[in-house]
């Protein structure tokens, strides 16, 4: 009998320094982090992997998906973090295994209430 491994995408890995160096944190699935700041001390790179190209990563300036907001599809590799807004890293995140909207995003920002079948930590 052979073992199957079951994997759940998307997978988010967040690293404590630039350049996929130092602590790594993993996130899978449909995952919204309120607050980067609080949770971790420092972000400094991160990787974002899913077989679909549908599946989203949002990253926001501020906590709580407030700010100014990135939106990322499929695959995506970001070694230096602080790149992103002016100088600071993002606040807040949101990985979906589907695509999320232009808009769906923009209500998120306005109500901060997610769709269903979200875990917010």
């Amino acid at each position: 009998m052979r073992a199957t491994i079951s994997q759940v995408y998307p997978r988010l890995s967040l690293f404590s320094q630039k350049n996929y160096k130092g602590c790594r944190y993993v996130w899978r699935g449909n995952r919204a982090l309120r607050d980067l700041r609080r949770l971790y001390s420092h972000l400094g790179s991160l990787r974002f992997f899913s077989p679909s190209r549908e599946a989203t990563l949002v990253l926001f300036s501020r906590p709580d998906f407030q700010g100014k907001f990135r939106i990322y599809r499929g695959t995506t590799n970001i070694p230096d973090l602080k790149c992103l807004f002016g100088g600071r890293g993002p606040g807040s995140l949101i990985i979906s295994r589907y695509c999320l909207k232009h808009e769906q995003i923009k209500m998120i920002r306005r109500t901060g209430c997610l769709p269903p079948g979200f875990l917010v930590v």
